[in-house]
C-alpha cells in the first residue's frame, strides 16, 4: 500500500503536503476516523433516550473525538481496540442516523418526512431502502483517489438534486435501479474493495447523503465484520469488475489488527447541518462537487433551491475543521461566467488553500442529449460540450486568482 505514496502528484506544488490525514489512513500508518470514534464510550441507553438527549452527547462526546485525533495527527497515541466499548459514539451516529430517517432532514430540503415507514415520501422519492447500481475499483477518479489499484467506489440509487445533464441519470433519476441491499451487505461490500487494494471506500451516487442511516450502520459493522459466503455472493451481484478476480490481501486494509480504510465522501454537498455533524467523525476526505454560482442556474438546471448558501456553508464547514477535501466544479456550455467564474472568485476568496479540479470533460446527457428521447427542448443551451473557448477560460480565470487547480485538472490516467 505504501506505493500510493510515491505517486508523482504528491510532489506537485498544488499538492504537496496537503491531504497528509487522508494519505496517512490510506497507507495503514494511522486509524481510520471510525475506528477513533467506536473507542469513545456513550454512557447511555441509546434507543431508550430522546433525540436531544442523543444530539447533547453527541456534541459532548465530539470534543473528545477532536482532542484523541489531534494526539494521532501529532503522533502522541494511534492504537485502538480491534473490539470497542458497547455502546459507543459509532453506535450514537447510527442511532441518530436512524432518528432522522423518522423526520428526514439528511439534506437542506428537510422534509420532515418519516421515511422508516414509507408511508409518504419527500424529494429524494426514497423510503427506508437503499440500493447499490454498482460498485468497482474505479480508475476514473482523481489520481490522487484512484492511485494504483483504483478507488473503491459504491454507487447508490437516487439523488436528492435534479440536475437536467446529470451524468448519472441512469442511476439518480430511477430509484429501482440496482440492488437493495442491508448493511451487512454494503459494509461487505466495502471490506471486499479495501481487501483487494482500492485505497478509500468512495461513497458516492446519485446521492450518498439519502442513504446516510444505511452507510453509518454498515460503518459501523466494519471494525469487527468477518463475512461469510453468504455475505459475499450477496455482495458481488453487483459488483461491476467481479470478472476481473483481484486477490484479497487481508494487508490491505489492517491497522492493528482491525479494518481500517480512508472514508471518502463524494457529495454534491447539499447535506443538513446535523448530517454535516455526524459525518464530521466518521470520513477521513471529502469530495464536493460545487456546481452552480450564486445567480439562478440551481433552479433552472437543477430545480435546487438554497443551492449557493448550502454548498457554500457546508464548505465553510469542513474548511473550518480542518478537514482534507478537494473540490470538483464542471465547467459547462454558457455557464462560465454565472458560474464558473464566481465559483472560482468564492474559493480564491475563502479558501485558496484547497486543491480544485475544474473538469472538461461535460458532455450533454439526460434531458440535455439531443439523441436522445428524453431530450428537452428547454436545455438547448447547455446541449453541447464546452468549446475549447470555454475550457481555456476557466484555467484562465483559475491560474489568475492562483488556485491550486492545475495538479488535478491536468493529469490523466496515461500518467500513472
Amino acid at each position: 500500500m505504501n506505493e500510493f505514496d510515491t505517486l508523482w502528484i504528491w510532489q506537485e506544488t498544488d499538492l504537496r503536503g496537503r491531504l497528509s490525514w487522508y494519505r496517512q489512513v490510506a497507507t495503514n500508518r494511522m486509524p481510520a476516523k471510525f475506528r477513533i470514534a467506536q473507542s469513545i464510550p456513550i454512557p447511555l441507553a441509546l434507543q431508550e433516550e430522546p433525540e436531544e438527549t442523543l444530539w447533547k452527547a453527541l456534541e459532548e462526546k465530539t470534543a473528545h473525538f477532536l482532542a484523541l485525533w489531534d494526539r494521532c495527527r501529532r503522533g502522541v497515541s494511534n492504537r485502538f481496540p480491534v473490539s470497542p466499548p458497547r455502546p459507543n459514539l459509532l453506535d450514537l451516529c447510527r442511532e441518530l442516523s436512524l432518528r432522522m430517517l423518522q423526520h428526514c432532514n439528511f439534506c437542506r430540503w428537510h422534509c420532515r418526512v418519516d421515511r422508516s415507514r414509507g408511508t409518504k415520501l419527500g424529494t429524494c422519492k426514497l423510503a427506508d431502502e437503499s440500493r447499490v447500481s454498482s460498485y468497482f475499483h474505479h480508475p476514473g477518479e482523481e489520481l490522487i483517489y484512484r492511485g494504483r489499484y483504483g478507488s473503491g467506489t459504491i454507487f447508490f440509487t437516487s439523488c436528492n438534486m435534479r440536475c437536467a445533464f446529470c451524468q448519472n441519470g441512469d442511476i439518480s433519476t430511477d430509484k429501482e435501479n440496482g440492488q437493495p441491499v442491508s448493511p451487512r451487505t454494503l459494509a461487505t461490500m466495502a471490506w471486499l474493495l479495501r481487501m483487494e487494494g482500492c485505497h478509500n471506500i468512495n461513497w458516492v451516487g446519485g446521492e450518498p447523503t439519502i442513504h446516510l442511516h444505511t452507510i453509518v450502520e454498515a460503518i459501523a459493522l466494519l471494525s469487527e465484520l468477518q463475512p461469510t459466503d453468504e455475505d459475499i455472493r450477496a455482495a458481488l451481484q453487483v459488483k461491476s469488475d467481479y470478472g476481473l478476480r483481484f486477490s484479497l490481501r487481508r494487508d490491505h486494509g489492517l491497522y492493528h489488527g482491525g479494518f481500517n480504510a480512508p472514508m471518502l465522501w463524494n457529495s454534491n454537498f447539499f447535506m443538513s447541518v446535523p448530517a454535516m455533524k455526524i459525518l464530521r467523525l466518521l470520513m477521513d476526505v471529502w469530495l464536493p462537487d460545487f456546481k452552480f454560482g450564486p445567480g439562478e442556474c440551481a433552479v433552472a438546471l437543477s430545480r435546487t433551491p438554497w443551492y449557493w448558501q448550502t454548498v457554500t456553508d457546508n464548505l465553510k464547514l469542513i474548511h473550518d475543521w480542518g478537514e482534507d477535501f478537494t473540490i470538483r466544479h464542471l465547467i459547462m456550455p454558457n455557464h462560465v461566467e454565472c458560474c464558473t467564474r464566481p465559483i472560482l472568485r468564492w474559493i480564491a476568496h475563502t479558501m485558496p488553500d484547497v486543491p480544485v479540479n475544474i473538469m472538461d470533460q461535460y458532455h450533454p446527457d439526460n434531458f440535455c442529449d439531443p439523441a436522445s428521447s428524453k431530450y428537452r427542448p428547454q436545455y438547448a443551451a447547455i446541449a453541447r460540450r464546452p468549446t475549447a473557448r470555454e475550457i481555456d477560460q476557466a484555467f484562465r480565470y483559475a491560474h489568475e486568482l492562483g488556485l491550486r487547480f492545475a495538479a488535478l485538472s491536468y493529469e490523466t490516467s496515461t500518467t500513472l
